[in-house]
């Protein structure tokens, strides 16, 4: 009675032995049939990282891919045939939608022509113009924020208002002088810029100072700002095209991109048909 206890109980041993998974080697954890791998963790720790850090990341880590084996594996055992089903075609769809754009994304990367000349950015936009409204107002203008003890501040401000590109010189040498400025007048800016720029111009004195063709002067703490502004354009009015111009070129760059997709879709079916590898049965 002994002996055949002795036995069984050696056969039990060896049976919880024989059915527990066996550790596959260089494995740091196991769900079900799915091993983790010291390789899959390689690169999961930034260098410099201490050794406590590193284990509570890994250990992270590895818990999070368990909860998701261990997911996964319920969803497969508890959803019904039609779900999973569904979701098969659905993952299906999607690896051939990621195969496929990625391959002619590469083939119309290849082939596009980048360079937008200057005749077809101008004639696109007076094609369409009516499409290109201000969001909000943009504003042309120049300013200077200077000390009112500068010693050469009326100087300054004289050439200021009266301003001559022929003076760059001048500008270059004060320029270090001035807390802040600005003077290229040919370039269009949001209003939500001028504001961040200058502080002294807010909604309540916006329609007073920023007008066609106006000067201000404005005291502000021991500061002075001077502001000449050129131009104007107010919300949704037809925006210029200096100030588009990058938005044009991604339009028409689009354009093209659509455009050689459809004509590459349309040779390689061809091409199929041509070669017999293609074919509608009636």
């Amino acid at each position: 009675m002994v002996r055949t206890r002795f036995f069984f109980l050696m056969f039990m041993v060896c049976s919880c032995s024989y059915f527990k998974p066996e550790q596959k080697p260089e494995s740091i954890a196991r769900v079900g049939k799915s091993y983790l791998y010291k390789s899959d963790v390689a690169t999961l720790v930034p260098a410099g990282t201490s050794k406590e850090d590193s284990l509570l990341l890994v250990r992270d880590y590895v818990d999070r891919w368990a909860s998701q084996k261990l997911l996964i594996d319920a969803a497969e055992r508890n959803l019904n045939d039609q779900k999973k089903s569904e979701f098969g075609m659905l993952i299906k769809q999607y690896r051939n939608d990621l195969y496929t754009k990625a391959y002619i994304e590469e083939m119309v990367k290849n082939t596009v022509d980048t360079v937008v000349s200057q005749v077809e950015l101008k004639k696109y936009y007076t094609d369409n113009k009516e499409n290109f409204k201000t969001n909000g107002t943009l504003v042309r203008l120049r300013y200077v924020n200077l000390s009112k003890d500068n010693p050469r501040f009326a100087t300054i401000r004289s050439k200021f208002f009266d301003y001559n590109k022929k003076d760059k010189k001048f500008w270059d040498t004060y320029a270090l002088q001035f807390k802040s400025f600005a003077l290229n007048d040919a370039v269009w800016v949001d209003m939500s810029q001028v504001y961040v720029k200058l502080p002294v111009v807010n909604p309540d004195n916006r329609d007073v100072i920023i007008r066609s063709g106006k000067k201000t002067e404005i005291q502000d703490k021991g500061d002075t700002y001077l502001i000449k502004v050129t131009a104007v354009i107010d919300k949704n009015q037809i925006a210029p095209l200096d100030y588009i111009k990058p938005t044009l070129k991604e339009v028409i760059l689009n354009k093209r991109k659509l455009e050689l997709i459809k004509k590459f879709e349309k040779e390689i079916t061809d091409d199929a048909i041509k070669n017999k590898d293609y074919e509608v049965y009636k």
